[in-house]
Parts: structure tokens; sequence; C-alpha cells
């Protein structure tokens, strides 16, 4: 199957993000008044990495530019170098070695959405097919294997062996989290112990250590390196709930891919185990019969999430550690970029998309 390819996509900016208000707490003046997005504090560094990546991703073979090139329908909010961005500059100043790490951190985060397509099955990102979906499951893993490889290849250029070992520590939790997910499919039990879990590893570490590089890397003392780092994995916590959450009860049309991958692989989320613990016995017994067999639909799962409350119990834990991420950055002074870190924390489970 031959897709058409589109070389230049514009890069979405943060300003459509909502400022709702957010449970126990109100959204600062300075993130709620101005009309400047993330994006536009770190716009000449971002568009450095978006240099440093593309000169990553070259290749003179026609069949791997093709593949490369269609990445591009990929190319999201860039959340995690704007992370890495963010905490370096209002930790300290961005310098070469961030724009290098952006770069590594993005090839990381398209490489696992690569791999998840095909462990998904999913045929549409971003309103436009997968590269499962184009050139199917053997070229999708080794396409995600290269972007692996050269991540931490842009990794070793900055002149330490520090950054390699962070990175590196982090894609094995990554890793470990994936597998923990695959080997849990089907596991009606599990508890939200072993889910929060689950996330912490394959969503949550890649996002603190893009806040841990960004203050290390911009000379930050190791009590400001902790915090940010706490911050990263705390909004990256409430991300994948509200992720989770959109998966079960949003639009594609709105979040532009496949919705609804989480009920058909049996993966229990949060929204699914704790209406599970609420439903009566007999509608959970019938519920549970669904699931075994997947024929379980969104439209029926929809007022069991509601007659139980697990809708709201799920956004009020993604509120729970977007508060946590907003209390790290205590320890930053006040500054813009301090404000735009704290509005990413209700953009993280606002969004529609």
């Amino acid at each position: 199957m031959e897709l058409k390819i589109q070389n230049s996509m514009p890069i979405p900016a943060f300003h459509e993000m909502p400022m709702t208000r957010v449970a126990g707490h109100e959204p600062t003046n300075a993130a709620t008044s101005t009309s400047t997005s993330p994006f536009e504090l770190i716009a000449n560094d971002l568009a450095e990495v978006e240099e440093v990546l593309a000169r990553a991703l070259e290749s003179p073979r026609s069949f791997v530019a093709r593949l490369v090139a269609h990445l591009g329908h990929y190319r999201g909010k860039r959340l995690r170098p704007a992370l890495l961005l963010l905490t370096a500059q209002a930790a300290g100043e961005v310098n070469s070695s961030h724009h290098v790490l952006g770069a590594v951190v993005e090839l990381i985060h398209t490489a696992t959405l690569v791999h998840d397509d095909v462990l998904d099955e999913a045929l549409l990102r971003r309103h436009q097919p997968t590269i499962k979906a184009g050139w199917g499951n053997q070229s999708s893993i080794l396409l995600g294997d290269m972007l692996f490889s050269r991540a931490f290849h842009l990794a070793s250029t900055v002149g330490d062996a520090v950054a390699c070992e962070v990175i590196g520590r982090s894609t094995n939790r990554v890793c470990e989290g994936e597998l923990h997910q695959v080997t849990e499919r089907g596991n009606l039990d599990l508890t939200e112990a072993d889910y929060l879990d689950i996330i912490d590893g394959k969503t949550a570490e890649l996002t603190a250590c893009c806040c841990h590089l960004g203050a290390l890397y911009a000379g930050a003392g190791n009590d400001v390196v902790h915090h940010l780092s706490r911050f990263g994995r705390n909004l990256g916590l409430a991300f994948q709930i509200a992720d989770d959450l959109l998966d079960i009860t949003g639009h594609e049309a709105a979040t532009g891919k496949t919705l609804g991958t989480d009920l058909q692989q049996k993966k229990m989320t949060l929204p699914m185990i704790y209406m599970l613990s609420r439903l009566a016995t007999d509608a959970r017994k019938q519920v549970q019969r669904q699931l075994e067999t997947g024929s379980l639909t969104r439209a029926e799962l929809l007022p069991h999430l509601q007659d139980t409350g697990a809708t709201a119990y799920s956004m009020r834990r993604a509120d729970e550690f977007a508060m946590a991420a907003r209390r790290s950055l205590k320890c930053l002074p006040n500054s813009e970029t301090k404000q735009m870190l704290e509005s990413l924390t209700d953009w993280s489970i606002r969004r529609e998309k």
C-alpha cells in the first residue's frame, strides 16, 4: 500500500490548550491571561531541535526515506522536547546539548508510537494511516528499532556518558512498563496499584527523563533536578490517565487516532478497574464475560462508567497527579517559563486529543 507523503507539516502550538479550572486550585493569572504559548518561549530552540532531528533521520536509501517522511504525520505537539527545553530555561539556560537531547527524546517517543501501533493493531494516528497500516508489522518494528538506535547514537555526541546513562535507564523502564502491560492483558483483576506501575513505566518515565535532562544540562543543583524530575513524572501520570479515559470516552474526529484499542486489546485501565470494583455482582459478571469475549463496545461501556462514577474518579486521580506536579515547581523562581510549566498541568488533563 503506497501512501501520499507530506514532507512539511506545521507544528501545533499549545495556544489551543484550555485553561479549565482544576479541582483544588486555580490556574495562575499569567497562564490564563497571556496568549503566549510554551512554544513561543522556546521557538528558536525548538527550531534547533528540529534541525538536529532532521539530520538524525536522513537516509540515502529511498525505502527508509519514505518511511521517515511518513513519520511527519506522527508529528504531534513535541511535548517531550518542549518539556526538556522549558525546564532548562526555567532552571538555567538552554544550550546546544539541550537541542541534541530534545531530538533524542523525540526519537525515542516516536519509536514507542510506531511499536505501540503494532501492539494495538492501530490503523490511524493523527488522522493519517499508521506505519503499520501502510507498510505492515515488520517494517514498523524495524523502523522503531532504527529510531531507538539513532537516538542512542545521537545522545553519545553530547560529550559525556551521563546522558546515555540517564536515557538508558529510562528506556529500560519504558520497555518494562510496556512488557508489564502486555503480560497483564486480559487480567480483569488488575489493581489500581499495578495499573499505576504500568503507566509510570510506559509514559511517566520518559517525561521525567526529559525534565531531569533539561535541568541537569542547564547546570541546576541536585535538589532542583530531583524536583523537576518529579514534576515530569507526575505530569506523565496525569497525562496517561487522561489519555486512557479519552480512549473510552473520546471522539476519533477530535483525537485523530484509533480509539477503543485498550478495550479491544483487553487492557485494564483506571476507568475500567474502578468500574468493575463498583458494579453490582450480576452486572459485573456480565461485563466481565463481554470483556473476555471481546464483545463489549464503547457505547455499552459508557453507561457503566457514568453509573459507577468511574469517569469522575479517573479525572479526580488525574487532577491529583497534576497538582502534585505543580507543587514540584515550587523549587523554581517565578518566571514566565515557570508559569507555562504550570499551565501544562492543566492542559495535560483537559485536552481533547
